[in-house]
Order: structure tokens, then C-alpha cells, then sequence
């Protein structure tokens, strides 16, 4: 691998601002009492038909924005879907429960929708760990290879790829670069870049970025874990470290460990990814027993703690404040918009055309091998 890499430590960012964690968790709406959640989820209902908008939610933001993205006509879905969806609907408005990055590839394929999220402060640590200037540099000084830049980006990140990617397919398109003599430069989850490169063998530099979720999940807890449940089947989202990949029977993305609960067999699944999924595959999967992936050993306060902070900041009274006064508008310049279209296009189009590279979740991994 190029050792030639840019590295962000997410976990010194300063705390007084909106991209700090501290900030994000302190600006987590508390839950309304009974009767006001189900008034305002009744007049969200009302002003969504109003509004012609339609609410489009990620597996991990509250349980209850997720019951009612559904249950009005909406998704819930991982950012793939999320991306089609919005781009197909004919609402003129969606509402976009998740991070800013979400909200701005919404608007970026649908650029006569108005593009609404109950808090433009919820973003991504690695958004946030891959500024727009440095990237741009990086891709300078590395004119020679195909610019691949994960979801998790900000448009300005996207405006300078050839291709964006999630992680349900960006094996696929991946392998397919590697197949056609592409060398990658690759942006920004060092995870899931390895795990990238170590599948396909394709020649990637990488961008040193992390998820502060899933960068917390601890392999030789996961490994202890394991004994107490010597039948659990292991999902592992790729953004999580090497040596908790390594241990998984299933590596893929939200909605391929959800689709691995609802059709596997085994009798309990460790889930090494954003807790907020638990809801779903609740849902879809009854009776199955769900066991979350330890990030943190037995001395800590939480041993299983995977949330994202700005996730969490998504909750009722912000889609009720988007409907009623327009508050969280995306906006995306005209020039930056145009410029970032085509990568999300190319990967729409790649997936549209091989629908199969993203059907099936990769089974299991072997550490310098690959799928097992």
C-alpha cells in the first residue's frame, strides 16, 4: 500500500463548536411526553400531504422517525437507497432524517426539490475529517489515478471525483476499476478502503479517515463475546477496524447485515454497527435475538455504545419545524452541484446496470485472502 497518506484524528477536534460530539449530543432534542409526540407525529402526517414532501429516513436515526417515514408514504434505507429514492419521487419536498452529506446528495440529484433536515448541525466525522481544500490537493498531486470518494463526503468533496461510492456497492465498482487498469485514489474511511483493496487487490492510496462509530468497536472484546455466544452469526459494517472484520461471517452494508438477519438461520447476531439499525431488523427479523458488538471493555460505563451523536440529533420536533416554517434548507451552489452530479450518476448508473453487484452481502473474511 502507498504510505503516502493524510491523516485526521476526529477526536481533537475542538469542543466548542457544531463538529464536536459534546455539541452534537447537547443538542439531541429530550423526548416529548406521550400525547405531544403523537400530536406532533399526526400533524407531521398532515403537513407532509400538505407540503407534497415525503419523509426519507436512515436505518440509524430514532426508531420513531423511521416508523413514520413509512407509515406516510417515505423510505428507510441505507444511503443508496436514500439517494434513489429522493431522486425518483415525485414529492417536491424531502425531508432528509439523517447527516448533512444525505440532505446534500439529495439535493444534488434533485435540484428543483427543496431539500429540508430537522438540524443542519448533524454531520459526519468523516465528512468533517476530509476539508474540501486539502482534498482537492491531495487529488492534485496524485493526477494519475480515478478520484473514489465514499457517500460520507461533502458536495464540495464529491465536485473533484470521478465516482462516489457506498458501501453496498463499492466492491463492485472497485473491482471494476481494477479490472479496466485503474489506479485509485481513494477518500475517506481507512477501513473501509482497506478492506477495499485487501478484497480486490486493486491499487489504492488512501485518505486516513474514520468513523467515530464504528472505529470503536473492540476486536478482542468481540473476540470474548464470541465464546458467551459460540452460535451467534457476527455482522460487521466495513468501516469497522481490521480486527473486527476479520471475525465476521457477514461484511456489508446497513442494509445487507439487515437483510443477513431477516434470511439467516443462526439463533442470535452480533451487530457491529450503529445500534439505531437494532429497530429495523427488530421489526423485520421477530424473535431473533440481537446482541451488539462491545466498543468498549468491562471496565467502561457502556460496554456496547454505538450511536452516532448526530443521528441522534434527528427527532420529531425538527421534522415538525421543516414543515411548518421551512427551517433546514440544503443548499448547494449551482457550480459545486453540477460538478459533484456525475460521480453519483456513474455509480447510480453502475448499479442500475449490474443490480446483482450489490444484491449479496460478502460472506465472511479472511485476512489477506478476502471473502471466505
Amino acid at each position: 500500500m502507498d504510505t503516502d497518506e493524510i491523516v485526521y484524528d476526529y477526536t481533537r477536534q475542538d469542543a466548542s463548536g457544531a463538529s464536536c460530539t459534546a455539541h452534537a449530543w447537547a443538542k439531541v432534542p429530550a423526548a416529548l411526553p406521550p400525547a405531544e409526540r403523537e400530536a406532533a407525529k399526526a400533524r407531521i402526517a398532515e403537513l407532509l400531504k400538505a407540503r407534497d414532501a415525503v419523509l426519507v429516513a436512515h436505518y440509524y436515526v430514532d426508531g420513531e422517525l423511521q416508523d413514520l417515514a413509512l407509515a406516510t408514504g417515505g423510505i428507510v434505507a441505507d444511503s443508496l437507497e436514500m439517494a434513489r429514492f429522493g431522486r425518483d419521487h415525485a414529492a417536491k419536498t424531502l425531508v432528509v432524517a439523517g447527516v448533512r452529506f444525505m440532505g446534500e446528495s439529495a439535493k444534488i440529484l434533485s435540484p428543483g426539490k427543496r431539500v429540508l433536515m430537522p438540524d443542519l448541525d448533524a454531520t459526519c466525522s468523516l465528512d468533517l475529517g476530509c476539508p474540501a481544500d486539502e482534498f482537492a490537493a491531495f487529488c492534485d498531486a496524485h493526477p494519475e489515478r480515478e478520484v473514489v470518494v465514499y457517500a460520507n463526503t461533502s458536495a464540495a468533496v464529491k465536485a473533484r471525483a470521478d465516482w462516489m461510492v457506498t458501501s453496498s456497492c463499492a466492491l463492485a465498482i472497485v473491482e471494476h476499476l481494477k479490472n479496466q487498469g485503474r489506479k485509485i485514489l481513494w477518500a475517506p474511511d481507512r477501513h473501509l478502503g482497506r478492506y477495499i483493496q485487501e478484497q480486490t487487490g486493486a491499487d489504492m492510496l488512501m485518505w486516513n479517515g474514520a468513523c467515530i462509530v464504528h472505529d470503536e468497536f473492540k476486536g478482542l472484546e468481540l473476540d470474548l463475546l464470541k465464546h458467551e455466544h459460540p452460535g451467534a452469526m457476527v455482522l460487521v459494517h466495513p468501516e469497522s477496524p481490521a480486527s473486527v472484520v476479520a471475525q465476521a461471517d457477514v461484511v456489508g452494508s446497513t442494509s445487507q447485515l439487515l437483510n443477513a438477519v431477516i434470511r439467516g438461520d443462526a439463533p442470535a447476531y452480533i451487530v457491529a454497527t450503529d445500534n439505531g439499525i437494532l429497530h429495523r431488523m427488530r421489526q423485520l427479523a421477530p424473535g431473533k435475538t440481537l446482541i451488539e458488538a462491545p466498543t468498549a471493555g468491562n471496565s467502561a460505563t457502556c460496554k456496547s455504545c454505538a450511536h452516532c451523536p448526530w443521528m441522534a440529533m434527528n427527532a420529531l420536533q425538527g421534522v415538525l419545524a421543516c414543515l411548518e416554517h421551512g427551517a433546514g434548507e440544503i443548499h448547494v451552489p449551482e457550480t459545486t452541484r453540477a460538478q459533484a452530479l456525475g460521480c453519483i450518476e456513474r455509480m447510480l448508473d453502475f448499479v442500475q446496470r449490474h443490480p446483482a453487484a450489490v444484491a449479496k452481502p460478502a460472506q465472511g473474511f479472511v485476512p489477506n485472502v478476502g471473502a471466505a
